[in-house]
């Protein structure tokens, strides 16, 4: 196996092509973390096949991670369903392990808040549970705080963690 340092990772819009590298990525982190289909989870996600057509639509946007081709990750905004227009959603995190420790959660995140920030929205919510500690931790130092109930329609019912913070 080739060792990833974080000089040849590249960070690139998602396309067509990814659909199904993407979509093996949630599906192989999610069974990691316990994250099952059963539960409400992305992995539940009718779209997760399709997200270069689901990003595709306006004042959305998902980025891939990739190392020598091979994906290993990616994540994205869009606006949040059944809510107020100024409030998008922080989508689909996922990373492989060995693209972990290197700060690509965090940059992402901030790029894709940025691109929502450009797009007019005012706010930036996001849903998880709460064995995924690590990704709370970062939402909770890039300025996300823990809020009572969900907001929207994202159908994630076992994602017990809320969070919303002002762009």
């Amino acid at each position: 196996m080739t060792t990833v340092t974080p000089q040849d990772l590249q960070v690139r819009p998602i396309t067509a092509a990814d659909n199904p590298l993407i979509a093996r990525v949630i599906r192989d982190v999610s069974a990691e973390f316990g994250l099952t289909a059963d539960k409400g989870y992305t992995v539940s996600d009718p779209n997760l096949d399709r997200l270069f057509e689901l990003y595709s639509e306006a004042n959305s946007a998902y980025w891939i991670v990739e190392h020598q081709g091979k994906v290993l990750g990616g994540g994205g905004v869009a606006p949040l369903a059944c809510s107020a227009p100024d409030i998008c959603e922080l989508q689909k995190m996922y990373f492989l392990p060995e693209a972990r420790g290197f700060g690509l959660a965090r940059d992402l995140a901030l790029r894709a808040m940025d691109y929502a920030r450009q797009q007019g929205f005012r706010r930036c919510y996001l849903e998880t549970t709460a064995s995924l500690t690590r990704a709370i931790k970062l939402y909770e130092s890039l300025g996300f705080t823990l809020i009572d109930t969900a907001m929207g329609c994202t159908g994630h019912v076992d994602c017990e963690v809320r969070m919303l913070r002002t762009l």
